[in-house]
């Protein structure tokens, strides 16, 4: 059933993105407001794929405040990628340059809102990255950033990534840390399970705490339900 439910799902969504990405393109002459909408809309969309095709619930442990902040999430899938441009309503996102570089999709993403950082390019990146991030504070938005780098598997708590220290560092916000169990059900294999997957929002971190401080608390925060699970074991 898992595999029936995963071939519907891929047989929508990709062609449905297509659709949606050159919408998004004819959006820009229309202005950031409609390309932010339809970027919502799609998102919303694949929300709805997932409850009902997929049979993928959204859990939130906690409440995400509003406002500007850095948001700091595990990243186990696609899934959460998703879900939080719908959860926090439109963030600034830091992403792998490599998706910015696909042709039109690409395009959309710039203009909708994201930090692209070429991970391979060492402190010239991390500076790029604080600049766009100085700039995305200026909107208004929440920054979210993936501070292992990179998605992970299951039972994996890898180190942050030194770029995170340097956006909190530079931005000044607090930090919103979001631990997720995406990757129970939803791996790098085609097929995805059925269930639910947690969010768990940790309490909010103040800004101008030592490097440290800030990455012991964010790493425990974004981890305690790989935590929770081994403790049950």
């Amino acid at each position: 059933m898992a595999a029936l439910r995963s071939l519907a799902y891929a047989a929508i969504f990709y062609p449905a993105t297509v659709i949606w990405v050159l919408v998004g393109i004819a959006s820009l002459i229309a202005g950031s407001r409609v390309t932010l909408a339809v970027v919502l809309s799609w998102v919303e969309f694949h929300h709805w794929l997932c409850e009902h095709v997929l049979d993928v619930r959204t859990c939130i442990e906690g409440e995400l405040p509003k406002g500007p902040h850095l948001i700091a999430v595990k990243h186990q899938s696609m899934y959460e990628t998703l879900e939080m441009v719908r959860l926090t309503h439109l963030p600034v996102i830091i992403i792998k340059r490599e998706l910015t570089d696909i042709p039109f999709f690409g395009t959309l993403t710039r203009r909708y809102g994201v930090i692209p950082v070429e991970r391979t390019a060492g402190a010239k990146a991390l500076r790029k990255m604080v600049a766009s991030g100085k700039e995305a504070v200026q909107t208004g938005r929440p920054v979210i950033i993936f501070p292992e780098g990179t998605r992970v598997g299951v039972g994996q708590t890898p180190p942050l990534r030194p770029g995170f220290a340097g956006l909190y560092r530079a931005l000044g916000l607090p930090v919103v840390p979001i631990a997720v169990d995406s990757g129970r059900l939803w791996g790098r294999g085609f097929v995805h399970r059925a269930g639910r997957v947690t969010f768990k929002v940790g309490e909010t971190i103040p800004p101008g705490l030592m490097r440290e401080e800030v990455e012991s608390r964010v790493h425990a925060a974004i981890n305690a339900l790989e935590l929770a699970s081994e403790a049950s074991a």
